[in-house]
């Protein structure tokens, strides 16, 4: 089941797509995660590059970068995740309307599982996933709001 959110912040789409694939600075400002680190010794995110998002729950999910074009796109995969999902991979893209202001859309895909109860079990995995990302989407704002006005 696809899930999408687009919705407009007041900064750069460098600023944003670097802030968003930090992964030393993701847990200041992502409500889904409480913990999030890249694998297998890697320095920064990148094509081919896995990482690990630890939710406040406990549950963790390694993804893998499918695509990675800096300012424009990132797009993962899930290759190891909680037992409820059997198939998860998100994009989020950043469009320049201008030098301060990006359009930012957030897409998600999402199966659960067991494959038996998928019918039911997606529906109701996507709309709690839908209210988080929608929590995700205000901290983002704030945060990035309380930097330009904490920097000179």
């Amino acid at each position: 089941m696809l899930i999408k959110h687009e919705f407009e912040v007041r900064a750069s789409a460098k600023y944003l797509f670097d802030l968003t694939q930090d992964y030393t600075l993701r847990t200041e400002w992502d409500t889904l995660t409480t913990e999030a680190y890249l694998l297998n010794d890697a320095k920064v995110a990148a094509l081919g590059v896995q990482a690990r998002c630890i939710g406040g729950n406990g549950l963790a999910m390694d993804i893998e970068y499918m695509s990675y074009k800096p300012n424009e796109v990132a797009a993962v995969k899930m290759v190891n995740g909680p037992y409820i999902f059997d198939h998860f991979a998100g994009g989020w893209q950043f469009k320049a309307l201008s030098d301060e202001l990006t359009r930012v859309r957030f897409s998600y895909n999402i199966t659960a599982k067991p494959r038996w109860l998928s019918w039911i079990l997606t529906p109701i995995l996507c709309f709690k996933f839908k209210r988080e990302t929608e929590k995700r989407i205000v901290a983002l704002t704030s945060y990035v709001e309380r930097q330009f006005v904490a920097s000179p």
